[in-house]
């Protein structure tokens, strides 16, 4: 069953990718709030790079995307992912 892949394009590079090479951030239905991968609403891809972290944080990229403020707290989350990431990555060398 394979099929094409589902493209998303980065919010911060603009690079489009399969989605699930990205991380993704939804503004939860309702005014529920701001949730990681899983939840039905507005959604915003960003690659898993600092740089694209960066970009986001600086010029707000989520905030425009998701058209709510976006809390701090979920921007940590995704540094620690990415610190996490970046740990597995030099581990398996």
């Amino acid at each position: 069953m394979g099929g094409r892949p589902v493209l998303r394009q980065c919010v911060a590079c603009r690079s489009q990718l399969d989605r699930r090479q990205l991380w993704r951030v939804i503004r939860l239905a309702g005014g529920a709030g701001i949730a990681l991968d899983q939840g039905m609403g507005r959604s915003a891809y960003l690659c898993p790079e600092r740089n694209c972290l960066e970009e986001t944080r600086r010029r707000k990229r989520l905030q425009r995307a998701l058209r709510c403020q976006v809390p701090e707290s979920i921007l940590a989350a995704l540094e620690r992912r990415l610190a996490e990431s970046g740990l597995a990555c030099s581990e398996a060398r």
